[in-house]
């Protein structure tokens, strides 16, 4: 059946394509595929069918050397970047986490407690909650506010005057609230139940075709089954990476394949399905019921959807970009990529819409996979760096306990303890910076005051685009490739540094007027938004700081 999709949408795109550039698309469909690096599509092509990553490689305008150009790659920060063609240093969303100066706390990227969760069911378990980024959070509540600047989605809804639907859907909440920007609505798989939800800053209550379908439950059909090899294990590049003894174990879930869904119910249940590629098929099910539900491109003006694929990014997590499981999501979402393809040819046709594909970042490769090929690496604990700090200050300024924290990529310090003991923030920062750099795991750190204009290195305008005075840190650390900054845990494998493995991600148009071509200058994916809403002919979002990119309309 897959086969058979993946060569009806060939053919029937290759017949497609050649229609008037000048008629506005009935739909622009934005697809992020978190945590996919751009060098996979080339490692894993000779398996791809011919209706997914192959078709979008060979039929559109493709860039083999998009970068995004901050420091922090995680995933609010390249979403945002994406959703609104500016750096993090203007749209605010400088990490998964960051510091909110009105509380003094930190805060999660996207919480707010004045848009609560809407729920779908009653009497719900809370399911167990792996990612770290996520147990900080001081509210349920969901909503783009802290969203500095306005989105691409967002100068739609301005120019077609409101008309325009808007969604963004994801595995993940911040993917999806990024994307619908500040006049769309956001839906997300909640990791309790297996539903998709979403907020009161949305919605008061779910429209009926998503209560229909959170009805089905269909993420309870993986109950008790398998995660199972697409392919013959000698198909795969990487068949030999099944066991690797640093790869995570989800408590049962296992290192080999085939890897086993606990029972529906156990609060791990939902999580597991996102470390599959069940997660993604779930994701495309309800974005077809989205797309009947809601008559996305069926309207007089352009429609807008965002999806964001999330299963690469948490199986990179838990087994790393080098596994037989990364390898194997990435071609079941090859698939899966093939009938959402096919899915817009027959609702909306693809001679009407306009598709753009690349990811929000990449992933660095596990230390104790680096150290086996003869590369130095290591982990860092972030006590580690606190404890350095708290020396270095003592040491040359007398002062105890000066760091307060550390969450990556930033240190915060006691500026109250600074100034009591009558010493400079500024000097005190600069001077634990310094020291800082000298541990063995830190390629750089740099102080707010450390980033002087004069200062032009490539490395240092990353973390510059990345500062913002009101949630960055007092000192940026920058681990030296391959190292990760992070706490023991079920976590295998992270990302998040400006090295290009972590910043290299695919960028792909196609639509009607955009030829078949490949263009090897580098180009960042803060030019996204500016190109689409050129070919919209719009104007750019109000914070954009990239170009249109000229090869995709020229």
């Amino acid at each position: 059946m897959q086969f058979k999709i993946a060569c009806l949408v060939s053919v029937l795109l290759g017949i497609t394509v050649a229609a008037n550039a000048d008629t506005p698309p009935k739909l622009v469909l934005q697809i992020t595929v978190d945590g996919l690096r751009a060098d996979l599509l080339s490692r894993y092509q000779a398996n791809f069918s011919q209706g997914g990553f192959r078709y979008l490689m060979t039929n559109g305008t493709v860039y083999g050397n998009a970068h995004y150009d901050h420091a922090n790659t995680e995933t609010i920060v390249g979403h945002s970047t994406l959703a609104t063609g500016a750096h993090p240093s203007a749209h605010g969303m400088t990490g998964n986490v960051w510091f909110d100066s009105d509380t003094g706390e930190l805060a999660y990227n996207i919480e707010d407690a004045d848009a609560p969760l809407l729920p779908t069911r009653e009497d719900v378990v809370a399911g167990e909650q792996v990612d770290p980024t996520q147990k900080l959070a001081r509210s349920e509540g969901r909503s783009p506010r802290a969203l500095l600047v306005p989105t691409f989605s967002d100068a739609l809804t301005v120019h077609y005057a409101g008309q325009s639907k808007v969604f963004g859907v994801s595995g993940k909440d911040r993917s999806a609230v990024a994307m619908a920007g500040h006049t769309g609505k956001a839906f997300w798989m909640s990791v309790d139940t297996g539903d998709f939800i979403t907020s009161r800053y949305y919605y008061e209550d779910y429209p009926q075709w998503a209560k229909d379908w959170n009805a089905l439950r269909k993420a309870e059909q993986y109950s008790g089954q398998q995660w199972e090899l697409l392919l013959e294990p000698s198909n795969y590049v990487l068949g030999d990476q099944d066991d690797r003894a640093y790869e995570a174990d989800l408590k049962g879930y296992g290192r080999v394949f085939p890897h086993t869904y606990a029972e529906a119910g156990n609060k791990l249940f939902n999580t597991q399905l996102l470390v599959s590629p069940a997660g993604d098929k779930l994701l495309l099910d309800f974005v077809k019921a989205l797309m009947a539900g809601e008559q996305l491109g069926q309207g007089a003006v352009t429609d807008y959807l965002s999806v964001s694929f999330s299963s690469v990014d948490a199986v990179n997590h838990f087994f790393g970009p080098s596994s037989l499981e990364n390898e194997d999501v990435v071609l079941q979402l090859d698939r899966t990529l093939a009938e959402l393809l096919t899915h817009v040819y027959k609702t909306v046709g693809l001679k009407n819409t306009l598709i753009v594909l690349s990811a929000d970042h990449g992933m660095a490769e596990m230390p104790e996979y680096m150290t086996e090929l003869g590369y130095s690496a290591g982990r860092i604990k972030p006590q580690e760096i606190v404890d350095l700090a708290n020396q270095i200050a003592k040491d040359q300024f007398g002062i105890e306990e000066a760091a307060g924290f550390f969450f990556r990529p930033y240190l915060y310090l006691d500026e109250k303890k600074i100034q009591a003991a009558g010493k400079s923030v500024n000097e005190v920062e600069q001077t634990i910076a310094l020291g800082l750099g000298e541990h063995p795991g830190v390629a750089l750190a740099v102080s707010r005051a450390g980033l002087s204009p004069l200062d032009k290195t490539p490395l240092l305008r990353q973390i510059k685009r990345n500062y913002h005075p009101q949630r960055s840190g007092h000192i940026y650390l920058v681990q030296k490739p391959y190292w990760f900054i992070f706490e023991s845990g079920p976590i295998a494998a992270m990302h998040g540094s400006p090295w290009r493995f972590d910043t290299h991600v695919p960028l792909i148009f196609i639509g009607n007027g955009i030829d078949k071509q490949h263009i090897e200058r580098q180009v960042g994916l803060v030019d996204v938004a500016p190109t689409l809403a050129r070919l919209l002919g719009m104007s750019p979002p109000a914070a954009a700081q990239g170009k249109p990119l000229v090869e995709v309309f020229d």
